[in-house]
């Protein structure tokens, strides 16, 4: 019954409650006039559900997104086409997309009607500050007949996605230029000189040239070997993202770990279109999809959310399984963390670190675990609970020194940054960082570091 009045309007549910009583005042007082008014009453938004919900319209909806992703911030334009692919007219129609919350209110569109064949053509605005993949749809019809009476609802089953990606920030070009990249010829040189003999094999990978197979190693080990090549250690990046929850602070669009997928997606983003292939990494492993380097960083970064991780091992050891210029980028490190970083740098090759100061981000941190987990996640450490503000910010201040002191020591160019520095002033200022040359890592272990709390 309910589900059956549902389908009126108000002014439908007011003709019957007034033809219905106008029925019953007319039996109790002998006026047959009055009955025959509140028979009318009643029958006509009778007959208008009638009519409406024997109405066999077909109709047909296609909609679009342009651009299908864009950046927090951005706008983007739907466009819906409606058609009538029935051989009635339509009557009054009330359209309503299905619209997240996130992007904004439902646009809404009252339609006088759509003629047998005919199209209607409905646009409006989409904007969110807030990253993620959103199903725009399905789109909802009402119909509606010529006196109001009554609406029957239809609704369509597809729905369009729609990816919001963090916010890309232009980069200068001169950090990665030149030497920096690994395009100096004494590797290959040395390489060379060494002869065919001494190549460096490694196991064939999907998407390796045949030309690139070296049938010595591959006799000898019993499995399809290729060549290390120079440029292909030359165009790959290892873009590492720390996303543990504790190693951030702050909440919302203005928290550190957000400041941090939007440099990762800017970097990322920038190196791509120089002709860098490359892979996401984060401290839960190499992120591996198919498709363009820049279209699968972007997709994952758009979804990503903290760890409940405590540690950087699984990054650390898909750095070490590959080769390429390493970039990390990391929220508070520990002495510890840093040393296994700096040892992911294998054969000298290029490694840059923007290591954020947390302690500038605003509000408490991502996680709030109690003094013992806290300790323990960072192994041993006092509370955030048993320090004072001022005591925070020399800790976090005093770790993040630290850790730069070792990566610079170990042959990382490395660049200190606040909630107040912006992006490119800090990529700038890494080409201008002195990195120093340390001897390449073997087993995890290093020589040449020292620095605060580091050990030789």
């Amino acid at each position: 019954m309910r589900s059956w009045l549902a389908a009126f309007t108000t002014r439908g549910t007011s003709f019957l409650a007034a033809g219905v009583a106008a029925a019953l005042a007319g039996l109790f007082l002998g006026e047959r006039d009055l009955v025959s008014v509140g028979i009318l009453l009643v029958a006509l938004p009778l007959f208008a559900a009638l009519a409406a919900g024997r109405a066999r319209y077909r109709l047909s909806c296609v909609r679009s997104i342009s651009p299908p992703r864009v950046a927090a911030g951005q706008g983007a334009l739907v466009r819906v086409r409606l058609a009538n692919v029935s051989r009635l007219p339509t009557g009054l129609l009330l359209a309503e997309d299905t619209v997240p919350y996130a992007l904004g209110t439902r646009p809404r569109y009252v339609l006088n009607g759509i003629e047998r064949g005919g199209s209607r053509e409905l646009s409006y605005p989409l904007r969110s500050d807030l990253r993620g993949k959103f199903a725009v749809g399905p789109l909802q019809i009402r119909i509606a007949d010529a006196f109001g009476l009554v609406e029957l609802g239809r609704s369509f089953s597809s729905s369009t996605t729609f990816v919001v990606t963090p916010k890309v920030v232009p980069l200068p070009r001169a950090v990665v230029a030149g030497t920096w990249l690994g395009s100096g010829g004494g590797r290959a040189r040395s390489a060379a000189a060494a002869g065919e003999d001494d190549v460096v094999p490694r196991p064939y990978r999907d998407g390796d040239e045949l030309r690139r197979v070296h049938w010595r190693s591959t006799a000898r080990y019993g499995e399809l070997m290729v060549r290390r090549e120079e440029q292909q250690w030359r165009n790959r990046v290892l873009l590492l993202l720390d996303t543990r929850r504790g190693a951030h602070a702050g909440s919302g669009a203005t928290s550190s770990f957000e400041f941090a997928v939007s440099a990762a997606a800017s970097i990322g983003t920038h190196l791509a279109r120089e002709g860098l292939d490359g892979q996401l990494v984060t401290d839960t492993g190499a992120l591996t999809a198919p498709g363009i380097f820049e279209d699968v960083l972007l997709d994952s970064l758009a979804m990503i959310k903290p760890s409940r991780g405590r540690d950087l091992g699984r990054g650390i050891a898909a750095l070490r399984a590959e080769s390429g210029l390493i970039i990390a980028v990391t929220g508070r490190l520990s002495s510890a963390e840093s040393r296994r970083l700096a040892a992911s740098r294998r054969d000298g090759g290029p490694a840059i670190a923007l290591l954020l100061s947390v302690s500038a981000w605003s509000g408490s941190g991502l996680d709030q675990p109690g003094p013992a987990g806290d300790a323990a996640e960072r192994g041993g450490a006092p509370s955030r609970a048993d320090l004072s503000e001022t005591d925070l910010s020399e800790t976090d201040l005093s770790e993040t020194d630290q850790a730069a002191a070792i990566l610079r020591a170990a042959g990382w160019r490395v660049v200190s940054l606040d909630a107040g520095t912006p992006l490119a002033v800090a990529w700038q200022q890494l080409a201008m960082s002195p990195a120093a040359v340390g001897p390449p890592a073997h087993g995890g272990r290093y020589a040449g570091v020292a620095g605060p709390g580091a050990t030789a």
